[in-house]
């Protein structure tokens, strides 16, 4: 097992996690005025910037809210991740999929809605499909997989998903992804 020796510092000045200003990815650009990569000021004015500069498709992460979900269309989106992060940001309000309900009706099939996190099975595939989105991503379970197996692991991981959507779906007698409706899904009652 090889260890990385390296300071933190070397990419973290000063440890305050500023990686725009070492970052590979960032090499090139001018990010002399970067004070942070999430300022707490933020408005749709920046979303409107972005979409200007932006000559590709656009999707905005982080959507948890049909309010939002709706801004985001207003202002050029091409599509929605519903998504808190990993949890890190919000891990005390809603899940992911508790989200995707409200997302998908502010969304009403204008464009494409994913989801990420919290999806570490392939029951969590079929649940957030029979809620409305498109696709699911996933980002944990891939890096554990990477971690432990490298490449093998991460295709493991994926066989592993796949092969529990698939018999989730022959167990709901739903034959294709299409097939899979919000009609499926049992929801227990809170109170």
């Amino acid at each position: 097992m090889e260890v990385d020796n390296r300071q933190c510092t070397e990419c973290h000045a000063g440890n305050l996690h500023d990686i725009w200003r070492r970052g590979p990815i960032y090499s090139g650009l001018d990010v002399s005025h970067v004070t942070g990569l999430a300022p707490p000021d933020q408005t749709v004015r920046f979303l409107d910037r972005l979409r200007s500069a932006v000559k590709g498709r656009l999707l905005i992460k982080g959507i948890v809210t049909g309010e939002d979900a709706a801004i985001a269309l207003d202002h050029g989106a091409d599509g929605i991740v519903v998504s808190n992060h990993g949890g890190r940001n919000e891990e005390t309000l809603r899940a992911t999929i508790d989200c995707v309900p409200e997302v998908v009706a502010a969304v009403r099939g204008r464009v494409p809605v994913f989801v990420d996190g919290g999806i570490r099975r392939g029951t969590d595939i079929f649940k957030a499909l029979a809620l409305g989105a498109t696709a699911v991503g996933i980002g944990r379970p891939q890096a554990w997989g990477l971690a432990a197996f490298g490449q093998p692991g991460v295709e493991a991981v994926i066989d592993i998903l796949n092969r529990e959507l698939a018999g989730i779906m022959r167990q709901a007698g739903t034959p294709t992804l299409a097939s899979i409706t919000p009609e499926l899904l049992v929801r227990s009652r809170a109170g």
